[in-house]
């Protein structure tokens, strides 16, 4: 008797163990549904990323104020009848490089506007 009732514990130890810890067991099911809500996670990043891609795309596409400010900023282009002005901090000599040629004609320093900042004015 006591012999039969080993046999049968390890026969359900037996038939519980690919239940547990086998291949597809719950433990791995477990494991696997923490990935895909780390993986869902990303993805509705990626997705807001995309989102604010194809907003971007659109507004180059439509509009000239986003393209004339991305020319502005990105690549450092301004209008034929502006002249580009650098205020420089206190403390920093002007550069002694000539200008580029149709950056403008002048180029002025003011104590007391913010460091570092340039502004083109027409």
């Amino acid at each position: 008797m006591r012999l039969l009732l080993l046999l049968l514990i390890a026969l359900a130890a037996l038939i519980q163990y690919p239940l547990w810890i086998g291949k597809g067991g719950w433990f791995r099911v477990w494991e696997l549904q923490g990935q895909v809500a780390d993986q869902r996670e990303i993805n509705e990043g990626l997705r807001a990323r995309n989102a604010a891609l194809a907003a971007e795309v659109d507004d180059l596409r439509t509009g000239t104020g986003a393209l004339e400010e991305r020319a502005r900023g990105d690549l450092g282009m301004m209008r034929d009848d502006e002249v580009f002005v650098q205020i420089l901090p206190h403390d920093e000599k002007p550069p002694t490089t000539a200008v580029p040629t149709g950056v403008g004609s002048g180029r002025a320093t003011a104590p007391h506007a913010a460091p570092g900042h340039a502004a083109p004015h027409r």
